[in-house]
């Protein structure tokens, strides 16, 4: 069976570059690596993908943005990772579980009860092995964002046009649940250098491969 890490991290926080990064390394380690992504990885997942970003459906409400996830999150992980794992790879996910209860537990305040039983059924109960979570201060993480935009033409999604306390309350529902499971998450500043992250990322990865830890329920 292979290992399945997943890496969170709110707006700005570089997670999408040491995603990239991360699969690079692993591939040139030999070791057997899928890299895959949330909501997408499938062609049902990207369609969905494309209704969640867009900058249109600013009507869309929480409940029903939560299901369009736990749907793409179920076709993904029936599809793509569990047949990844079975194989003995390990398997990348850029968000998985974790940002439902971080944007719309935390950040829409929707029943975290609730959500957990939703994702359950869309998983089947699958976990990841490892969260690695890029951690800083929103107003870092925004400022970020924009100037991405403005010198690369970066990408804005409907989730990037959110109030300033939503991202608040997303990065304090991350920590929250870090402080819950210490043994499976990897908390990092986000702050540093893209080079110091990614240290401190393959020091985490390594550690969980070398250990051959497996804490899915």
């Amino acid at each position: 069976m292979g290992h399945f890490i997943t890496l969170e991290g709110s707006e700005g926080s570089g997670k999408s570059t040491q995603f990239r990064l991360l699969q690079t390394y692993l591939a040139s380690r030999g070791v057997r690596v899928l890299a895959t992504r949330e909501p997408g990885g499938t062609s049902i997942g990207e369609q969905i993908r494309a209704v969640l970003h867009d900058v249109g459906n600013d009507a869309l409400r929480p409940r029903a943005e939560v299901l369009l996830y736990a749907a793409a999150r179920a076709q993904l992980v029936e599809q793509v990772i569990r047949p990844a794992l079975a194989a003995g790879t390990v398997v990348i996910c850029d968000r998985y579980v974790e940002s439902t209860l971080a944007y719309q537990g935390y950040g829409r305040g929707l029943d975290l009860a609730a959500l957990l039983e939703i994702t359950r059924f869309a998983t089947g109960g699958l976990r990841a092995d490892q969260v690695i979570y890029l951690d800083l201060p929103v107003e870092v993480g925004l400022e970020r964002k924009r100037l991405a935009h403005e010198r690369e033409h970066a990408e804005i999604t409907r989730m990037d046009q959110q109030a300033l306390e939503f991202y608040r309350r997303v990065r304090a529902g991350y920590l929250a649940l870090a402080a819950q499971e210490p043994e499976r998450w990897c908390v990092l500043d986000a702050q540093q250098s893209i080079e110091a992250v990614q240290a401190q990322i393959r020091q985490c990865v390594a550690a969980l491969l070398a250990s051959g830890g497996d804490v899915r329920s």
